[in-house]
């Protein structure tokens, strides 16, 4: 598939997806927060994990450690207790508390909108660091985890192996104002239709 049949076949499911999904009530683990901070912790919090699991868990940190500062200065068994439930939570529990120390220590508590800065966070990779960049500092990024990768090679948007090559190519394909929305739209169309058929994930943005 050329370039401009893959540009018009993104516009098209793209905003098929978008009229289906973007209003839909389900909350993902990045959106919602009242502090940048958490935005990231809480982004970091969900991979592998699913939001509904994610969020309460979240918010439960953020009770207990209502600021950053509070957040750097826990203690590893403490936080590992609120993330029993939480998918690789021994890593995870590590990872935000040495995320709030560097975030401290380094930026001065404030979120760098810089995607070499933030990959410099414990805990922070590629897909976090452009929520950051797109929830947080309100400027274009696409981020790229499990379900836009899947979507975007099950559709033929891109042909590749991990999440940052689809970044690469989708950046060639989406126009920039769609950008800060892909991630929006594919991920709650993802977790509507999972698995790797083409013919059903199209088939599901049907009018019913």
């Amino acid at each position: 598939m050329i370039l401009e049949e893959k540009k018009k076949l993104f516009l098209k499911v793209f905003l098929a997806a978008k009229k289906k999904h973007y209003l839909q009530g389900k909350r993902l683990a990045a959106e919602g927060w009242t502090e940048a901070w958490q935005t990231l912790i809480a982004t970091v919090m969900s991979a592998q994990s699913r939001d509904t699991t994610t969020i309460p868990i979240a918010e439960e940190l953020f009770k207990r450690y209502p600021t950053l500062l509070k957040l750097a200065r826990a203690r590893y068994s403490d936080v590992l207790k609120i993330f029993k439930s939480l998918n690789y939570n021994k890593t995870k529990a590590k990872h935000v508390i040495e995320a709030a120390k560097f975030i401290m220590s380094e930026f001065k508590g404030k979120l760098p909108d810089k995607m070499e800065q933030l990959t410099r966070i414990p805990g922070v990779g590629r897909k976090t660091a452009n929520i950051v960049i797109l929830e947080v500092h309100k400027k274009p990024a696409i981020a790229v985890d499990t379900h836009v990768h899947r979507l975007s090679n099950v559709l033929g948007l891109v042909k590749t192996k991990t999440p940052e090559q689809t970044e690469r190519e989708l950046k060639k394909i989406v126009p920039k104002k769609y950008w800060t929305a892909v991630n929006y739209i594919f991920v709650r169309w993802g977790q509507d239709v999972p698995g790797r058929d083409k013919n059903k994930l199209l088939k599901s943005l049907q009018k019913t």
